[in-house]
């Protein structure tokens, strides 16, 4: 039995799974620049 398509499954939920952690990361910190950019201009 050739254990290529759960390699590849794997793969690919890990390609999918970094895709998100990078996206979330990337729009978190856009997030705290801009709450950190509206907080140095009140004060």
């Amino acid at each position: 039995m050739s254990h290529a398509p759960f390699i590849i499954a794997s793969f690919a939920v890990t390609g999918v799974g970094m895709i998100w952690l990078v996206v979330s990361s990337y729009l978190s910190m856009r997030r705290a620049e801009a709450s950190a950019d509206a907080l140095r201009e009140r004060s």
